[in-house]
């Protein structure tokens, strides 16, 4: 370990050796979160070359063409997470989804999702610290567990990935070759947690923020999901007014890492890990903050399966979950992931941060949406789920739910009341028709 710098000089080779290291026949993974991009350029040129490669791309973050029509034959593209980068391709049925585990449990996260050990596992590090060891920069989610079941690993090496605190590392010695860095011509903290181009926020976020804000309280411990709607609130006031915030989520939305910074989120409540906010990714800040989170020990990065683990979760007073939905029927099921059979999401962490919130003593669940979609033509809240819909969060685990026009909480209450409560906080135009199929199913 200690002659680490000539281990690394002799396993530096070009990218286009590297590429040529990806056999037909193969099992390539790319590790969660931002693709090596050189490295997905070169093996994508290989098109007419290879054949049969079976290719996990878990969060698509860039397009190297074989999500494009005729690419079948050479590359068998599975995703995890469904992004605007692969949409189309998904709803055309050109690639794979894979729904994920519930993270955090015995049997892990990428253990049950790999369907074999990889051939090549290709990563993104920085160049390697005094001691020989690289940071995977701003997400370490399975990327250390993905290294270790693949025969073969190859890591990008960017020496613009911030350095972190936690089990953001990785020595030289455990990968087998490097190759230089191309850039995407894409900076640090420039792209939003899935993928998704910045949008502004819609006005009714504002409303949803303020409701959200009503049911936080000082001292609690906070976990934001993924999504449009959730990832705009903080940005939008959700913790105006509040003290002594404690962080423990997957990813910091737009104004999380600037809460630090204030020392609004400081964690000097939380029953474990005071003082930090642990993540397993910085995402969706500007540059100036992911500039602020380098090497800064407020900020600890830790393996997905510790920071989705219920246990851990649950372990945390006052743990409140703040998770999105794209549907919820009138008896309290909450769709997360696809619009009838029609993937759009993952799930994700939202399972398991729902049960440990409401695990957790003085915990509580609060899932945010809006009130409809389609520029107003559909109502988001609807009797019954659409045939072959996803039930993300079921029922009997259903607790807060806030929309623009309100909150109202499901835990405990009755079909009618459910029905009578998400009615009230539906849009108004459908509140009457949701009211006739309500009285209809249960009277």
């Amino acid at each position: 370990m200690d002659d680490w710098r000539g281990e690394y000089e002799g396993k530096t080779i070009s990218i286009d050796d590297a590429a040529a290291l990806v056999k037909s026949g193969d099992y390539v993974v790319f590790t969660m979160g931002r693709e090596a991009f050189g490295l997905g350029l070169a093996i994508a040129a290989r098109k007419d070359e290879l054949k049969d490669v079976k290719m996990f791309c878990p969060a698509p973050s860039y397009d190297f063409g074989w999500y494009d029509d005729e690419w079948q034959d050479s590359f068998q593209v599975m995703t995890m997470m469904v992004t605007g980068v692969c949409q189309e391709a998904v709803d055309a049925k050109r690639i794979d989804v894979n729904p994920g585990v519930l993270i955090g449990t015995p049997r892990g996260m990428t253990g049950a999702q790999l369907e074999q050990d990889p051939d090549i596992a290709i990563t993104e590090v920085s160049p390697p610290d005094e001691k020989g060891f690289c940071s995977f920069g701003q997400s370490v989610w399975d990327k250390r567990k993905t290294i270790k079941q693949a025969k073969l690993v190859v890591a990008e090496v960017n020496d613009k990935l911030i350095r972190t605190y936690g089990d953001n590392f990785i020595h030289v010695s455990e990968i087998d070759y490097f190759v230089e860095h191309v850039s995407s011509g894409i900076g640090l903290g420039t792209g939003t947690l899935a993928g998704r181009e910045r949008k502004d926020p819609e006005p009714y976020l504002k409303d949803i923020a303020k409701y959200v804000n009503g049911l936080m309280e000082d001292g609690d411990t906070l976990q934001i999901g993924v999504g449009r709607t959730s990832e705009a609130l903080v940005a939008l006031g959700m913790l105006d007014g509040k003290q002594d915030i404690g962080y423990h989520s997957e990813a910091t939305p737009p104004g999380i890492i600037t809460l630090v910074k204030q020392g609004v989120i400081n964690g000097e409540r939380k029953t474990i890990n005071p003082g930090k906010a642990v993540v397993t990714s910085l995402g969706g800040g500007t540059r100036e903050e992911m500039v602020w989170a380098d090497r800064n020990p407020l900020f600890w990065l830790v393996d997905v399966d510790y920071l989705e683990d219920i246990r851990v979760i649950s372990s945390h007073d006052n743990m409140v979950a703040v998770n999105n939905a794209l549907a919820i029927d009138l008896a309290g099921q909450i769709a997360s992931e696809t619009i009838g059979i029609r993937p759009m999401a993952a799930a994700g962490g939202q399972p398991s941060f729902v049960i440990g919130a409401l695990l957790s003593k003085g915990g509580r669940s609060i899932t945010v949406i809006p009130s409809t979609a389609a520029g107003g033509k559909v109502s988001r809240i609807v009797p019954r789920m659409t045939e072959g819909a996803a039930v993300t969060v079921p029922r009997q685990l259903a607790d807060y739910v806030v929309t623009e026009y309100g909150v109202t909480r499901l835990w405990g209450k009755s079909l009618r009341q459910r029905a009578k409560g998400l009615i009230s906080i539906a849009h108004p135009d459908f509140r009457e028709e949701l009211t006739k199929e309500a009285l209809q199913m249960w009277g």
